[in-house]
């Protein structure tokens, strides 16, 4: 059920420009700045489809993404530690404070790290790329899986599928000893067992909130000890595949709360998913927007409020 307030949304913020803080990088959802001992990440309300932003936003997208991390910060800080230091805007450097209106509900003040090179994903269901290279080799990054095997079907256990991490273009799957030439075997296998339990913590809890987590990726670093700890995003509607439990079924693309959506409208179209992308329509826009509340507010059971 979303609220009233929230039906009412600011306009989207694709860019931020924070004048006299050093921007460090602008990617497909998030700027990050430089603050010296600390950085500073701001989510916009960007969106991408096949690796292009698309050039309109979805209104309060950054601060849907922002809560749900804290969200899950919070419920799995047991597990591996993360990188938030604070989401409070009064508790930022005093440069920042002018910045308030802009930063508010969509920023974190976090850690430090030396990012680990490899995207570190599971997978508790087949779907996406992963069912792609299922089909065409009967394995997921050198894991051989049984036959017959249906688009959407949950696997027997949940298993990890790392990625090499693309500059541009998409990321590319790689095995686990491929993973381990580019971070040592034992960091590797660190990386391993924290996103298996972190991925099997999340779609428990989600699947008893109605949500099914089919695959979801994390991003790790290191920290000034040289300790592991959790990084980015956790669990959102864009680094992961949500599906309703209500409507789910095997052998099909289930409907989902993520970006799914806005690709398959684009895939509609006669684009051939390089830049510059089209604008997407009012109703993709909103119909988006309402997916990404959906699943904010069934998974924390908080009403979206704006601000």
């Amino acid at each position: 059920m979303i609220p009233e307030d929230a039906a009412k949304p600011e306009r989207a913020v694709t860019r931020t420009d924070l004048p006299g803080i050093p921007l460090l990088t602008r990617g497909k959802v998030r700027d990050v700045y430089d603050l010296g001992s600390h950085l500073l990440m701001v989510a916009t309300d960007r969106i991408s489809a096949f690796d292009v932003i698309m050039p309109n936003g979805i209104p309060d997208k950054g601060k849907i993404l922002t809560r749900m991390s804290l969200f899950w910060f919070e419920l799995t800080a047991d597990i591996v530690r993360n990188h938030l230091v604070s989401a409070r805007v009064e508790d930022y450097p005093s440069s920042l404070q002018e910045h308030a209106d802009i930063l508010e509900g969509r920023s974190m003040l976090v850690e430090k790290t030396d990012p680990f090179p490899v995207e570190c994903v599971a997978r508790g269901y087949l779907a996406g790329t992963g069912y792609a290279d299922y089909l065409q080799t009967g394995q997921i990054c050198g894991i051989s899986l049984p036959e017959g095997i249906e688009r959407a079907q949950k696997l027997e256990e949940t298993i990890f599928t790392p990625a090499r991490k693309a500059q541009t273009g998409h990321d590319e799957n790689i095995t686990f000893d491929q993973a381990a030439r580019i971070v040592d075997t034992k960091t590797m296998a660190r990386l391993k067992d924290l996103t298996i339990a972190l991925y099997e913590r999340g779609a428990s809890y989600a699947r008893e909130k109605g949500i099914i987590i089919a695959d979801t990726k994390f991003e790790f670093g290191a920290d000034a000890d040289g300790e592991v700890i959790l990084i980015d995003e956790a669990l959102t509607p864009d680094s992961s595949r949500f599906w309703p439990a209500s409507s789910y079924s095997v052998g099909a693309n289930p409907p989902s709360f993520d970006k799914q959506f806005v690709r398959d409208y684009l895939e509609t179209l006669n684009w051939d998913k390089t830049p510059p992308a089209p604008p997407l329509p009012d109703g993709i826009v909103e119909k988006t927007r309402e997916k990404y509340l959906e699943a904010y507010e069934l998974l924390t059971g908080r009403q979206f409020e704006g601000g």
